[in-house]
Protein backbone atom coordinates (compact mmCIF):
# COMPACT_ATOMS: atom_id res chain seq x y z
CA UNK A 1 0.00 0.00 0.00
CA UNK A 2 2.49 2.22 1.09
CA UNK A 3 4.43 1.85 -2.62
CA UNK A 4 1.61 2.11 -4.20
CA UNK A 5 1.13 5.52 -2.47
CA UNK A 6 4.46 6.77 -3.53
CA UNK A 7 4.39 5.65 -6.60
CA UNK A 8 1.18 7.55 -7.28
CA UNK A 9 2.48 10.45 -5.80
CA UNK A 10 5.65 10.50 -8.07
CA UNK A 11 3.81 10.50 -10.76
CA UNK A 12 2.48 13.94 -10.34
CA UNK A 13 6.31 15.06 -10.05
CA UNK A 14 7.77 12.94 -13.07
CA UNK A 15 5.06 14.71 -15.12
CA UNK A 16 5.84 18.17 -13.89
CA UNK A 17 9.45 17.68 -14.27
CA UNK A 18 8.73 16.49 -17.58
CA UNK A 19 6.34 19.46 -18.35
CA UNK A 20 8.74 22.12 -16.85
CA UNK A 21 11.04 24.39 -19.14
CA UNK A 22 14.62 23.09 -19.19
CA UNK A 23 16.67 25.59 -17.45
CA UNK A 24 19.45 25.34 -20.69
CA UNK A 25 16.68 26.44 -22.91
CA UNK A 26 16.48 29.67 -21.03
CA UNK A 27 19.91 30.94 -21.60
CA UNK A 28 20.48 31.05 -25.55
CA UNK A 29 23.13 33.09 -26.98
CA UNK A 30 22.19 35.75 -29.97
CA UNK A 31 23.46 33.18 -32.59
CA UNK A 32 20.41 30.65 -31.09
CA UNK A 33 17.95 33.26 -30.73
CA UNK A 34 18.61 33.92 -34.49
CA UNK A 35 18.22 30.65 -35.52
CA UNK A 36 15.24 29.72 -33.05
CA UNK A 37 13.35 32.68 -35.10
CA UNK A 38 14.42 31.36 -38.61
CA UNK A 39 14.02 27.95 -38.01
CA UNK A 40 10.26 28.39 -35.53
CA UNK A 41 9.36 31.98 -36.08
CA UNK A 42 10.02 32.82 -32.59
CA UNK A 43 13.49 33.77 -31.09
CA UNK A 44 12.61 31.18 -28.16
CA UNK A 45 11.64 27.56 -27.54
CA UNK A 46 8.38 28.54 -25.20
CA UNK A 47 6.11 27.60 -27.54
CA UNK A 48 7.78 25.11 -29.66
CA UNK A 49 8.11 23.21 -25.89
CA UNK A 50 4.81 23.75 -24.80
CA UNK A 51 3.72 22.13 -28.57
CA UNK A 52 5.88 18.71 -27.01
CA UNK A 53 3.13 18.78 -23.80
CA UNK A 54 0.76 17.03 -26.20
CA UNK A 55 0.00 14.49 -29.05
CA UNK A 56 -2.41 16.74 -30.84
CA UNK A 57 -0.02 19.64 -30.90
CA UNK A 58 3.55 17.57 -31.94
CA UNK A 59 1.36 16.31 -34.85
CA UNK A 60 0.29 19.71 -35.75
CA UNK A 61 4.25 20.79 -35.03
CA UNK A 62 5.39 17.70 -37.39
CA UNK A 63 2.46 17.83 -39.98
CA UNK A 64 3.88 21.98 -40.27
CA UNK A 65 7.65 21.06 -40.74
CA UNK A 66 7.25 17.71 -43.62
CA UNK A 67 4.61 20.39 -45.37
CA UNK A 68 7.27 23.22 -45.68
CA UNK A 69 10.17 20.20 -46.77
CA UNK A 70 7.83 19.06 -49.20
CA UNK A 71 7.63 22.50 -50.65
CA UNK A 72 11.39 22.86 -50.85
CA UNK A 73 11.73 19.09 -52.02
CA UNK A 74 9.59 20.39 -55.06
CA UNK A 75 11.38 23.64 -55.36
CA UNK A 76 14.76 22.28 -55.09
CA UNK A 77 13.46 19.88 -58.05
CA UNK A 78 12.37 22.61 -60.71
CA UNK A 79 15.71 24.51 -59.79
CA UNK A 80 17.65 21.24 -60.13
CA UNK A 81 15.88 20.86 -63.83
CA UNK A 82 16.27 24.63 -65.04
CA UNK A 83 19.42 24.67 -64.09
CA UNK A 84 20.57 21.65 -65.42
CA UNK A 85 19.12 22.41 -68.52
CA UNK A 86 21.15 25.71 -68.73
CA UNK A 87 24.16 24.12 -67.97
CA UNK A 88 24.15 21.28 -70.31
CA UNK A 89 22.66 22.62 -73.68
CA UNK A 90 23.59 26.09 -75.65
CA UNK A 91 22.04 29.31 -75.48
CA UNK A 92 19.20 28.64 -78.78
CA UNK A 93 18.95 32.76 -79.62
CA UNK A 94 22.30 35.14 -79.53
CA UNK A 95 20.76 37.81 -77.36
CA UNK A 96 20.48 35.72 -74.18
CA UNK A 97 23.54 33.66 -74.26
CA UNK A 98 23.62 32.37 -70.93
CA UNK A 99 27.05 29.93 -71.63
CA UNK A 100 29.62 32.60 -71.04
CA UNK A 101 31.77 31.93 -67.76
CA UNK A 102 29.83 34.03 -65.16
CA UNK A 103 26.30 33.21 -65.88
CA UNK A 104 27.78 29.60 -66.40
CA UNK A 105 29.39 29.23 -62.81
CA UNK A 106 26.58 30.79 -61.14
CA UNK A 107 24.08 28.22 -62.76
CA UNK A 108 26.45 25.00 -62.16
CA UNK A 109 26.29 26.54 -58.17
CA UNK A 110 22.70 26.67 -58.00
CA UNK A 111 22.53 23.21 -59.52
CA UNK A 112 24.70 22.13 -56.94
CA UNK A 113 22.83 23.71 -53.90
CA UNK A 114 19.64 22.35 -55.37
CA UNK A 115 20.85 19.08 -55.01
CA UNK A 116 22.05 19.38 -51.47
CA UNK A 117 18.70 21.11 -50.66
CA UNK A 118 16.91 18.26 -51.66
CA UNK A 119 19.05 15.70 -49.68
CA UNK A 120 18.98 17.85 -46.58
CA UNK A 121 15.35 18.00 -46.80
CA UNK A 122 14.70 14.55 -47.54
CA UNK A 123 16.77 13.71 -44.84
CA UNK A 124 15.03 16.12 -42.31
CA UNK A 125 11.72 14.71 -43.39
CA UNK A 126 12.36 11.04 -42.89
CA UNK A 127 13.57 12.20 -39.48
CA UNK A 128 10.76 14.02 -38.37
CA UNK A 129 8.59 11.13 -40.00
CA UNK A 130 10.25 8.77 -37.67
CA UNK A 131 10.41 10.79 -34.31
CA UNK A 132 8.09 11.06 -31.17
CA UNK A 133 7.61 14.10 -28.73
CA UNK A 134 9.78 12.16 -26.07
CA UNK A 135 12.67 11.56 -27.92
CA UNK A 136 12.70 15.23 -29.20
CA UNK A 137 12.31 16.71 -25.81
CA UNK A 138 14.98 14.30 -24.85
CA UNK A 139 17.40 16.19 -27.66
CA UNK A 140 16.26 19.87 -26.64
CA UNK A 141 16.88 19.52 -22.88
CA UNK A 142 20.68 19.55 -22.74
CA UNK A 143 20.73 22.74 -25.18
CA UNK A 144 24.17 23.64 -26.60
CA UNK A 145 25.33 20.97 -29.26
CA UNK A 146 21.55 19.25 -29.02
CA UNK A 147 19.81 22.14 -29.94
CA UNK A 148 22.05 23.57 -32.72
CA UNK A 149 21.88 20.49 -34.26
CA UNK A 150 18.05 20.38 -33.51
CA UNK A 151 17.30 23.55 -35.26
CA UNK A 152 19.98 23.61 -38.20
CA UNK A 153 18.20 20.31 -39.31
CA UNK A 154 15.27 22.89 -39.13
CA UNK A 155 17.14 25.74 -40.97
CA UNK A 156 19.37 23.97 -43.20
CA UNK A 157 17.14 22.99 -46.19
CA UNK A 158 15.51 26.48 -46.56
CA UNK A 159 19.07 27.93 -46.51
CA UNK A 160 20.30 25.76 -49.41
CA UNK A 161 17.42 26.22 -51.49
CA UNK A 162 17.00 29.81 -51.20
CA UNK A 163 20.90 30.32 -52.37
CA UNK A 164 19.92 27.77 -55.35
CA UNK A 165 17.22 30.15 -56.61
CA UNK A 166 19.66 33.77 -55.39
CA UNK A 167 22.28 32.30 -57.68
CA UNK A 168 19.82 31.10 -60.48
CA UNK A 169 17.78 35.01 -60.33
CA UNK A 170 21.91 36.93 -60.87
CA UNK A 171 22.70 34.36 -63.50
CA UNK A 172 19.94 35.26 -65.03
CA UNK A 173 20.10 39.26 -64.36
CA UNK A 174 23.86 38.88 -65.52
CA UNK A 175 22.59 37.16 -69.00
CA UNK A 176 19.75 39.89 -69.33
CA UNK A 177 21.68 43.43 -68.83
CA UNK A 178 24.30 41.48 -71.30
CA UNK A 179 22.18 40.96 -73.62
CA UNK A 180 22.14 43.08 -77.21
CA UNK A 181 17.92 43.72 -77.61
CA UNK A 182 17.20 46.55 -75.61
CA UNK A 183 14.08 44.97 -74.86
CA UNK A 184 15.55 42.03 -73.02
CA UNK A 185 17.65 44.67 -70.92
CA UNK A 186 14.02 46.51 -69.88
CA UNK A 187 12.61 43.31 -68.94
CA UNK A 188 15.27 42.67 -67.02
CA UNK A 189 15.86 46.02 -64.81
CA UNK A 190 11.94 45.93 -64.28
CA UNK A 191 12.36 41.85 -63.25
CA UNK A 192 15.55 43.25 -60.83
CA UNK A 193 12.86 45.92 -59.20
CA UNK A 194 10.52 43.27 -58.37
CA UNK A 195 13.28 41.59 -56.68
CA UNK A 196 14.79 44.33 -54.47
CA UNK A 197 11.16 45.26 -53.56
CA UNK A 198 10.01 41.72 -52.68
CA UNK A 199 13.42 41.17 -50.72
CA UNK A 200 13.08 44.15 -48.82
CA UNK A 201 9.72 43.95 -47.82
CA UNK A 202 10.55 40.38 -46.59
CA UNK A 203 13.46 41.87 -44.65
CA UNK A 204 11.31 44.57 -43.49
CA UNK A 205 8.67 42.44 -42.42
CA UNK A 206 11.07 39.72 -40.44
CA UNK A 207 12.84 42.40 -38.43
CA UNK A 208 9.48 43.69 -37.58
CA UNK A 209 8.66 40.50 -35.93
CA UNK A 210 11.93 39.89 -34.25
CA UNK A 211 11.83 42.95 -32.66
CA UNK A 212 8.38 42.48 -31.89
CA UNK A 213 9.14 39.43 -30.20
CA UNK A 214 12.56 40.59 -28.44
CA UNK A 215 10.34 43.52 -26.87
Amino acid sequence: MASTKLHMTANPRALADEKAFPEALRRMSLLMRVLCFLALGRPDLDDHWKSLQSEEQFEAVRSRLCSILASIITTSSVLLALSGVFVTTDSPVSYFDYTSPAPHCLLFTSLMLAMIAMFASASSMIRWLHTDRYWTQEQLKPGGYFLLSYLLSIVTPTFFVAWSLHCFIFAMLIVGFSSQSAICRVITALWMVTYIVNIGTMLMETMWKYARYRQ
